[in-house]
């Protein structure tokens, strides 16, 4: 089943789509997609600017890039943010931690234990427990949220295949090679069950991460995709040389 939805969101991609990137019908529901190798393109975050402030938006990140010769690939929003837009839980940039990790339970979909940790390291990343990883972690880049989507393979524990609570989301697998990072959104509402079913089952990552649902945003110019809206926090990324 797995291998006939490859080929069928191969089939419904779009012509002219950038090369890592495809929109696709799983279980009923549009979603847009990205698979990042690590060993050939440079990810990161990114949350403010030299000056402290926050990007917020994909335009003002790309004219940052631009400042240095290079420019931005593809995008993403990567987390929950306080109003001031500082990270809710753990986020580390160029490996200086900016806000601690969380591991305690608490309200809201952050709070659903188990939640997660993406790690970018040199060439590989991982998708990891919170509270497993919490005094292990050695991470260039990262960013924590919750809940965890996929854990090894299986649904978060919590996740309801019927749940009537359903919006568009976004977040972010890892494949179990470590080098290929996926980038995911719901293009129409959808309940968490089907959500970890599409990064398990289509996108094939053993682990992955729900990023946020009312703030998300895909940056994919091949796809001709700039997504507007309130204002971001961290930020997840490609860089590309200009031109």
């Amino acid at each position: 089943m797995r291998g006939l939805a490859l080929l069928i969101a191969t089939l419904l991609a779009p012509a002219t789509q950038a090369a890592e990137c495809q929109a696709a019908r799983f279980d009923g529901a549009g979603f847009t997609w990205c698979v990042v190798d690590l060993e050939a393109e440079q990810m990161r975050l990114w949350l403010h600017d030299d000056a402290g402030t926050p990007f917020g938006s994909f335009d003002r990140l790309d004219q940052h890039l631009s400042q240095s010769g290079a420019r931005l690939g593809i995008a993403m929003n990567a987390g929950m943010y306080h109003p001031d837009r500082a990270p809710v839980g753990l986020y580390v940039e160029q490996s200086k931690t900016l806000a601690p990790i969380v591991t305690r339970a608490g309200p809201g979909n952050f709070g659903m234990l188990p939640n997660g940790v993406l790690c970018l390291r040199d060439g590989g990343a991982a998708v990891m427990d919170s509270r497993a990883h919490a005094g292990t972690l050695d991470c260039r880049f990262a960013t924590q949220s919750g809940p965890l989507l996929v854990i090894d393979g299986a649904l978060h524990p919590r996740f309801l295949a019927d749940s009537d609570s359903r919006h568009i989301r976004n977040g972010v697998g890892v494949r179990a090679n470590g080098r290929e990072v996926v980038l995911g959104i719901s293009d129409e509402p959808v309940n968490f069950h089907h959500f970890a079913r599409f990064f398990r089952d289509l996108a094939g990552t053993a682990n992955a991460l729900y990023l946020d649902g009312k703030v998300s945003k895909l940056y994919v110019p091949g796809l001709d995709r700039h997504d507007l809206g309130l204002p971001m926090g961290p930020i997840i990324g490609t860089v590309k040389p200009a031109g």
